[in-house]
């Protein structure tokens, strides 16, 4: 995707022998475009924690691209089989919520358990995170081709009019190697000259509304809204809302869907006013294994930091400010699930995916 017209993915590696990792460092948006080099396990892991990068996507990639980092790192320091495990659980849990880590890990562990050499067990674990990588942006860019139908058809009903979309959070191309998922249907339309408008939801705290997808937006030429997180029922309501697309960090064999926190009051209001709401993402994302997703996707709690400041640029630098009382007590719940039975269908890189377990059922075979 483009970044001051320049072709760019979200994570990448060069040529070299047994390379480093390098990712846009996401916390210096949308201010400063900055490239962050990880050259052990431990700093990928850290960027995953700390939300150097973000979104379920990314995160499976780079969870792969970590693993292929400790068996490198067990490599150059002659560290044991148990380092390696240990490195692998320590990527592992960085992050609770999306399902991506987990799918991506157990993919390049299962590549390689049966090679006996060190060095070929580095090369193929690198082997197996760029497919990981490329397969991510395909299953992306197919998300955009079997939305765009949803988008033209509304286009169609308005008589070009403009189609107006509002998403949560960021799930365009910085969520994923590229892309993205929400925002993949809204770039196909725009590129093929269906009139768009996209609301953009702040999201509190991290506010990658503010700070990433509007970026994104304005990088393609889409134009689109900031607005805080309250003002999307009113938009609803008065009928300047024709369709809601989010993404998603885990999602049940029902449907159940976990993404940013209110995600499930968007859903509530688009269910109210009649607005239909879709959820893109690629099949990584659903967890097969879980029969529902109300009290069994593990919710992560954050920092009450990212609560009690707000970040931002002020007399061109970079700061932190406190919004409230010091010894104010802070919740900081980082996703909320959406039930299946507020959800439209998803928008998957397999087709469109009624929310049902029969439907999603058919996609893991």
């Amino acid at each position: 995707m483009l970044v001051a017209n320049k072709d760019y993915r979200t994570i990448w590696v060069n040529d070299t022998h047994l390379p480093d990792v390098q990712i846009i460092d996401q916390r210096h948006l949308p201010h400063r475009f900055v490239v962050e080099t990880l050259s052990t396990y431990k700093q990928m892991a850290t960027a995953i924690k700390e939300m150097h990068l973000r979104g379920a996507g990314l995160i499976g990639v780079a969870g792969a691209f970590g693993v292929y980092l400790a068996y490198r790192d067990a490599m150059y320091r002659n560290n044991s089989v148990e380092f390696i495990q240990s490195a692998i659980s320590e990527i592992l849990n960085t992050r609770p919520t999306a399902v991506n880590l987990k799918w991506a890990i157990e993919i390049v562990t299962s590549r390689v358990e049966n090679i006996e050499a060190i060095d070929e067990k580095v090369t193929k674990a690198l082997e197996v995170a760029k497919e990981l990588a490329n397969l991510d942006a395909e299953s992306c860019r197919m998300i955009g081709v079997n939305g765009l139908p949803i988008i033209e058809e509304i286009s169609r009903k308005k008589n070009g009019e403009t189609v107006n979309i509002l998403t949560h959070c960021n799930a365009g191309w910085l969520a994923f190697t590229d892309y993205g998922s929400a925002l993949s249907p809204i770039y196909h339309a725009h590129r093929k000259g269906i009139k768009v408008h996209v609301w953009v939801d702040e999201t509190r705290p991290r506010n990658q509304g503010a700070a990433l997808t509007t970026w994104e937006l304005l990088n393609e030429g889409v134009p689109h809204t900031l607005i805080v997180d309250n003002v999307g029922g009113h938009l609803m309501q008065n009928g300047m809302v024709d369709l809601v697309i989010t993404g998603a960090d885990r999602i049940a064999s029902n449907g159940d869907t976990a993404n940013k926190i209110g995600t499930y009051l968007k859903a509530l209001a688009a269910h109210d006013n009649g607005i239909p709401f879709y959820v893109a993402a690629p099949t990584s994302t659903f967890d097969f294994a879980l029969e529902t997703g109300l009290g069994k996707i593990p919710i992560e709690m954050r920092t009450g930091d990212e609560v009690k400041y707000i970040n931002g640029l002020l007399n061109d630098k970079v700061v932190d400010v406190l919004i409230c009382p010091t010894q104010t007590q802070v919740a900081n719940y980082g996703f909320d699930v959406t039930p299946s039975r507020l959800i439209k269908a998803f928008i998957t890189e397999k087709g469109i995916i009624a929310p049902n377990t029969d439907e999603i059922t058919k996609l893991n075979c």
